[in-house]
């Protein structure tokens, strides 16, 4: 279970509530009450038409924060696609990078390549600029799978060894309710390639569309959608509401012993 943590101003769902160091401390000190098995420190949006943040303000965002947290009882993840920030953060000892561009920007795959850190790739369409304008596949399913194993594969070359790596295949990342909605009741495709599959789905717009709920009142299905992905093969959750989603699962988990 993945707990998200935006120190952000502007990030779709929490935008401004953890901008504050203190204030990310308190919500993370929550997260791992509530069964967070991990962290995910975000200091910039990425939501549809955000601009691109500066080097200095994330590092100004997130390093504080991941400070405080490098000897947090449970694994702590960046998320960014900036070579800086990841190597900033692979020298504190943190646990894992978490990259919305699977480690295609400048640099990035050699910030990581003489570590040990975990790492997440993700798929996206586009950039977060432009990724829902019109977003259009073929086969999503395909297209999203052959993304992933060739970053995994460029990776690998690298000296980035096979299990470190983690994959996600981004929804809402240039991807219409369709596409989602293909790649979560498919999501079991994206798990038969050896590498642990990432469902983040949490509170996203998509949700919304189905249910007619603004993003205050999204719980009930973010946990549907997790349980889900849960139910077809994936192995991290990343979540807003991580109390909710522990339950459900747990009464999932428990129901798995009698079948």
């Amino acid at each position: 279970m993945m707990g998200i943590l935006n120190v952000t101003p502007d990030s779709f769902s929490d935008g401004s509530q953890y901008a504050s160091r203190d204030a990310a401390l308190r919500h993370a000190e929550q997260l791992i009450q509530d069964g967070a098995e991990m962290i995910d420190v975000g200091g910039e949006s990425s939501r549809p038409g955000s601009e691109p943040l500066s080097l200095q303000e994330e590092l100004d965002r997130v390093m504080p924060v991941l400070e405080a947290l490098k000897d947090a009882p449970v694994a702590i993840s960046v998320d960014t696609y900036k070579a800086k920030v990841m190597s900033a953060a692979i020298e504190l000892g943190i646990d894992c990078i978490n990259d919305i561009w699977a480690f295609r920007q400048p640099h990035a795959i050699k910030a990581i390549a003489n570590s040990s850190c975990g790492v997440i790739l993700m798929h996206m369409q586009k950039d977060p600029q432009t990724m829902q304008f019109d977003p259009h596949y073929d086969d999503v399913m395909d297209e999203v799978n052959g993304f992933l194993m060739e970053r995994c594969v460029a990776l690998e070359e690298e000296g980035v060894q096979r299990e470190r790596m983690a994959i996600d295949p981004g929804f809402g990342f240039g991807k219409t309710l369709a596409h989602n909605m293909t790649m979560l009741g498919n999501f079991h495709e994206f798990c038969q390639h050896g590498f642990p599959a990432v469902a983040g789905i949490s509170r996203k717009s998509s949700l919304g569309q189905i249910t007619g709920r603004d993003m205050a009142h999204r719980t009930t299905a973010s946990v549907s959608a997790a349980l889900m992905a849960i139910e077809r093969g994936a192995k991290i959750i990343r979540v807003h509401d991580v109390a909710e989603t522990m339950d459900a699962f747990k009464i999932w988990s428990a129901a798995q012993e009698y079948l």
